[in-house]
């Protein structure tokens, strides 16, 4: 049975991002990110050029899906409404709901699951990956769902600390 894992940036340090997915059995990671890089010194591990270096030496496969990163204009949206609350994007909690409307229909709706579903592979744990500590506050969370509900992976969201 394949299984999936979602896993943000935000709470790891490069070495326990990739302990924890080793330790965890993942095999792939599917970086869901439309721009590759994370604001910050602490976070540059995870900019693209060195986090796929790292991950080819531990092993460990990549894929960027940028099918099913959202788009500039819904990022912006989710950044108004994290102004509007107070919150930035390190300590959201919750997406809000236009995002979630909107996201679900202009990407997940038209994205092919089942095709990525058959070419995940069936050993290993593939993990849905972008920044946001929290899966609820992340697109990864809703593409997460989907693939529970309509193609019945198991799915683990993997936290720091």
């Amino acid at each position: 049975m394949r299984r999936i894992a979602t896993i943000g940036v935000y709470g790891f340090t490069a070495d326990a991002f990739l302990e924890t997915l080793a330790g965890g059995g993942v095999g792939l990671l599917l970086d869901l990110r439309q721009r590759r890089g994370v604001r910050g010194s602490d976070y540059s591990w995870a900019n693209s050029a060195r986090l796929q270096h790292a991950l080819a030496a531990a092993g460990i496969g990549y894929r960027h899906m940028k099918e099913l990163a959202p788009t500039t204009e819904l990022r912006q949206l989710q950044y108004r409404e994290d102004d509007r609350q107070g919150v930035g994007k390190r300590n959201r909690i919750v997406l809000a709901p236009e995002y979630v409307e909107r996201y679900t229909r202009e990407i997940l709706d038209r994205f092919d699951l089942g095709a990525l579903v058959a070419d995940l592979p069936s050993r290993a744990v593939s993990a849905l990956f972008c920044v946001e500590r929290d899966p609820e506050a992340c697109h990864r969370s809703l593409v997460a769902e989907r693939l529970r509900v309509e193609h019945g992976l198991l799915v683990t969201n993997i936290r720091p600390g």
